[in-house]
């Protein structure tokens, strides 16, 4: 975790990262309810965040679309179901506001797998390229960033570069490569990788095709490229579920964290989805920092609106700017 994501004052010596007892008895959904009235707070989840957070927050989405919230949002307290770059993103476009996470130990392998004093050297070597990295990368890293990304947006983004500009991509080497196919550009790409998305087992895919002959197969451009050749499409979450919508198939393998899985069987209830499986036996298919929000911490983090997310001022100053730049070119693709 980045040493720019700092904890309020005493809140460690105070609460031991929140980890306080919760009377079982309580209606946890109608006390978080109750707060966000109170308070004029908002939640935003992540797709990948359990059911029962999904379903009590007032926006689910992918990366994108939750940085897009944050920006427009005129609640007085943000509590972000998420992990840590997402909360310390929506710290960054709304820094008048207070963001709260549920748990900040909730952190990211791709955003771990590029730290920005490393990065900073790397980046000297080319003087001359201009940095997109996928908003999977702490607050720190995206003050070396020129514009910031997500797998929504991507192609878009890469597109709106000249194409006499060199680019480093980081810090996604999957995504980025998936990318350099799809627009044709030729990127230094960082060497990194989602812990989640590198575990799908193509032998195994394979097989379970073969059982369900008439499942469409789904992939997030994360994984690795041996099975995004494979798959009937590929898209970011919210590309994925939009897909499983309006597609007229009634099986879909779905190649990405398992918790986009709860807003597909809402969407279209009488549709069967299946998890990709692991190279191996655990539920390596569910992001484990994701995870660890639970509904119970949820409640304790409104109730004392900590852990809060505190960003240097020069961090919000620089690396904002990357996002701003995203949201910009989002908005005139018209995502």
């Amino acid at each position: 975790m980045t040493d720019i994501l700092e904890l309020a004052p005493q809140q460690l010596d105070k609460f031991g990262f929140l980890d306080v007892d919760v009377d079982p008895t309580l209606d946890l959904v109608a006390e978080i309810n109750k707060l966000k009235k109170e308070k004029n707070a908002i939640i935003l989840a992540h797709y990948y965040q359990e059911p029962d957070i999904q379903d009590i927050a007032d926006y689910i989405g992918d990366s994108l679309g939750l940085s897009q919230e944050a920006a427009r949002t005129e609640a007085d307290i943000i509590v972000f179901a998420g992990v840590h770059f997402m909360a310390e993103t929506a710290k960054m476009l709304s820094p008048q506001k207070k963001v709260i996470l549920p748990d900040l130990k909730a952190g990211c392998s791709l955003a771990d797998a590029c730290p920005a004093p490393i990065f900073k050297e790397f980046k000297k070597k080319y003087p001359d390229h201009i940095v997109v990295s996928y908003v999977n990368t702490t607050a720190e890293m995206k003050t070396l960033t020129d514009i910031c990304c997500t797998s929504t947006n991507a192609v878009q983004i890469i597109e709106s570069i000249p194409k006499d500009q060199p680019i480093i991509f980081a810090p996604d080497i999957n995504l980025g490569r998936y990318l350099v196919k799809k627009t044709g550009r030729d990127m230094v790409l960082w060497n990194g990788a989602c812990m989640v998305h590198e575990i799908f087992s193509a032998e195994k895919i394979a097989k379970l095709r073969m059982r369900h002959p008439n499942a469409k197969f789904i992939a997030h451009p994360e994984c690795e490229p041996h099975i995004l050749e494979n798959a009937d499409y590929v898209g970011s979450t919210t590309g994925l579920l939009k897909y499983t919508m309006r597609n007229e198939a009634t099986e879909f393998i779905v190649a990405t964290e398992a918790g986009i899985i709860h807003q597909m069987e809402k969407a279209s209830p009488h549709k069967t989805f299946i998890p990709a499986p692991p190279n191996n036996t655990c539920a390596c298919n569910e992001c484990p920092h994701m995870k660890l929000n639970t509904l119970e911490k949820l409640y304790v983090c409104m109730k004392y609106e900590l852990p809060e997310v505190i960003l240097p001022d020069w961090v919000i100053r620089d690396g904002v700017k990357s996002i701003d730049r995203m949201l910009e070119i989002s908005a005139q693709a018209g995502l």
